[in-house]
């Protein structure tokens, strides 16, 4: 499949961050719920004074209610439009998007680049505490509430056997003719000195609820309803484990994307259009 830029348009990169709560996730719907992915579109398209909408491709959707520090998109623009309004693009869409989405960065990316396709590897945190007396109310909308003691070393404990490269069915919702098969490359949990604890996930992509499921996973390690091998064995089970509860999106932000050296990048973007299978020995699609 063919990503080279259209003659006569050039493909930029942005930096962005939003606070998921009023959004429904980042793809446009119908009906006219509010996306992220359409309030960018929008701006974009008043700031240039275009006739038409230039189409996002985002590094990850993320879902209703979630967050993201240090999202990647891009867009192809036409080269008289980037031309003429450049320097004042990211200042005339600061003035232009709602206060809970930022555009920090605009630049031509290079050769080879995609938003999504070029990304090795995404980067998220789930934060929650145990505090008996609930969440700080100017947290509330980014922090869980767990009113379960979390012993935070049982947890890490499970997550080490969930590592490494698995067909994660039992903590995905099945998309038709998507694989489930990810690496995992990340998964620890460490408790702060206000008592939050914050689990970092970081994998080369994730399937639809994969995250959150992991962490209704290790909770239940943590509060002591289940053995720290727990998660591990509904892994390889491979079939969704009614006892995994998806928790809610509020505590959950993506927090970076990660992409290879500029010369690597289109190699990269044609590996992850692949349809992936386990490699021989581990046991047991980019999004």
């Amino acid at each position: 499949m063919s990503d080279e830029v259209q003659p006569g348009y050039v493909r930029i990169r942005l930096d962005l961050s939003y606070d998921g709560t009023e959004f429904h996730g980042w793809a446009k719907q119908a009906g006219g719920r509010r996306t992220v992915q359409e309030e960018i579109e929008d701006a974009l398209r008043t700031v240039t004074r275009s006739q038409q909408t230039y189409e996002l491709t985002v590094a990850g959707r993320t879902d209703a209610g979630v967050h993201a520090r240090g999202q990647v998109a891009h867009v192809d623009l036409p080269l008289q439009v980037w031309g003429e309004h450049r320097g004042k693009l990211l200042k005339r869409l600061a003035g232009r998007l709602p206060k809970d989405v930022r555009v920090w960065a605009l630049r031509e990316a290079p050769s080879g680049f995609n938003a999504r396709f070029s990304a090795i590897w995404r980067r998220y945190a789930y934060r929650v505490t145990d505090n008996p007396g609930g969440v700080d109310p100017l947290l509330r909308h980014h922090v869980l509430w767990h009113d379960w003691p979390l012993d935070v070393d049982a947890m890490n404990e499970a997550a080490r056997g969930l590592l490494g490269e698995h067909d994660f069915a039992a903590y995905c919702k099945r998309r038709e003719g998507a694989t489930t098969i990810r690496t995992l490359q990340e998964l620890s949990l460490e408790r702060g000195a206000d008592g939050i604890v914050t689990a970092t996930v970081r994998a080369d992509a994730f399937c639809h609820n994969m995250v959150r499921s992991l962490i209704g996973a290790l909770l239940f390690v943590g509060d002591g309803h289940r053995p720290a091998d727990w998660p591990a064995k509904v892994l390889a089970a491979g079939v969704r484990d009614s006892a995994v509860h998806v928790v809610r999106p509020h505590g959950l932000t993506l927090e970076e994307v990660g992409y290879p050296a500029d010369e690597l990048l289109a190699a990269r973007n044609r590996e992850a259009r692949n349809r992936r299978t386990l490699s021989l020995g581990t046991g047991c699609e980019t999004c």
